[in-house]
């Protein structure tokens, strides 16, 4: 139920950006994430990791979701959906800021 209402707050137009309280490693093509607030680790796969990468500056849903597009061979509704899904996991684990 909650992922749904968050769902409703991400918006093409909100701004995402990773948060300061974190610190991030690569490996190999993944990424691992640690939050320094709850001690959690996040581990990322190698289109999550590029996700990743993009929103360490604040960038619009809209503009990370084209550039997937342009490097993966995905289409437009599976992008978004995946592209959510994982922005919400991320909020959840506090490792992002949404702005709407």
């Amino acid at each position: 139920m909650n992922s749904n209402k968050l769902k409703h707050k991400i918006l093409e137009s909100s701004i995402v950006v990773a948060v300061p309280e974190q610190i991030s490693s690569d490996i190999g093509d993944e990424v691992v994430i640690l939050n320094f607030k709850s001690g959690v680790y996040q581990g990322l796969n190698e289109v999550g990791a590029r996700i990743w990468t993009l929103i360490k500056e604040p960038k619009t849903v809209k503009d990370i979701k084209q550039i997937l597009l342009q490097e993966y061979k995905v289409t437009p509704e599976e992008c978004d959906h995946d592209l959510i899904e994982l922005l919400l996991q991320l909020q959840a684990a506090q490792l992002i800021e949404i702005t709407t």
